[in-house]
């Protein structure tokens, strides 16, 4: 698909903006809200939190959808978990733990300011362009009723364009022949994804499977003896954000370069306070 916009600036958008869903996902108020309802257990808390729009779903859907977690680790949760909570119970809960943690991470004054008004109407007005056909957890959540005050509306069109872009990927790698844990392993080789210990500790995956997966990438020449990225394993990673990108040129095309530039600005100036507010754990990041 052609484009008018400057080179990755729908990435860059999506760069701001997602970050700051995903803070959702390491709030205390998340924990708060779910442990009310029954759900103690970390893993099925954002588990549920994030499959809730697909409805009362079991361990394939999810392997299916989210491609990355190891299908052993969520059947422990999943569907067990709607016996506790069901999905509309579940969203609520994650409604008001995206209200609690944004007015904590960013004040009243931001929440609250035109700044943020505009943003949700940016945002919202992008996702007018998303598509459902093989998008399921985008699909899923652009079910779901907007909400009507415009932190809450930004956090729900920052998921729209997050799952959009994200379903997006999938095909990406698949086409690129990565499975689950190769995909992980080499996007932490490029510094910006997971850092090992976040990855095996959260998407069920042990170490023999990391260091099998890091063997079959230095088979195919894209890791080093020393677990770098080579020059096909670089170009490889970038073809698969460029083809992300092709499948995802439809909501900021919509938008429109001005749009899309006033959007990305507006995210940042979120992220950085939720960022310097403690929204994230200082070892997310990284090679090690």
């Amino acid at each position: 698909m052609t484009t008018s916009l400057p080179p990755r600036a729908g990435r860059r958008c999506h760069n701001a903006l997602n970050p700051l869903h995903s803070a959702l996902y390491f709030s205390p108020d998340l924990d708060r809200e779910f442990g009310a309802l029954g759900l103690t257990d970390p893993t099925a808390v954002r588990l549920a939190a994030r499959s809730a729009p697909l409805g009362a779903v079991g361990a394939g859907t999810v392997a299916a959808t989210f491609y990355n977690y190891k299908w052993e680790l969520l059947a422990r949760h999943l569907p067990a978990v709607w016996e506790t909570a069901s999905p509309g119970t579940v969203l609520d809960a994650r409604l008001r733990a995206v209200d609690a943690t944004l007015r904590r991470l960013l004040g009243e004054e931001t929440v609250t300011s035109p700044e943020m008004a505009e943003a949700a109407v940016l945002a919202l007005r992008a996702a007018e362009a998303c598509t459902r056909h093989a998008r399921p957890l985008y699909a899923a959540n652009a079910d779901l009723p907007v909400p009507t005050e415009p932190h809450l509306a930004y956090w729900h069109a920052a998921t729209l364009l997050r799952e959009h872009r994200g379903d997006g990927h999938l095909t990406a790698l698949l086409a690129a022949g990565l499975d689950p844990v190769e995909a992980l392993a080499s996007h932490t080789a490029t510094g910006k994804g997971m850092a090992p210990r976040w990855v095996l500790g959260t998407r069920g995956w042990g170490r023999a499977d990391w260091e099998a997966a890091r063997e079959r990438l230095r088979e195919r020449g894209l890791l080093d003896a020393d677990g770098e990225l080579t020059e096909n394993g670089v170009r490889l990673r970038e073809e698969l954000e460029e083809t992300t990108d092709r499948l995802d040129t439809a909501p900021y095309e919509h938008l429109g370069a001005a749009g899309v530039e006033r959007l990305t600005e507006l995210g940042r100036g979120f992220l950085v306070a939720a960022a310097g507010a403690g929204a994230y754990p200082a070892d997310l990041i990284g090679k090690g």
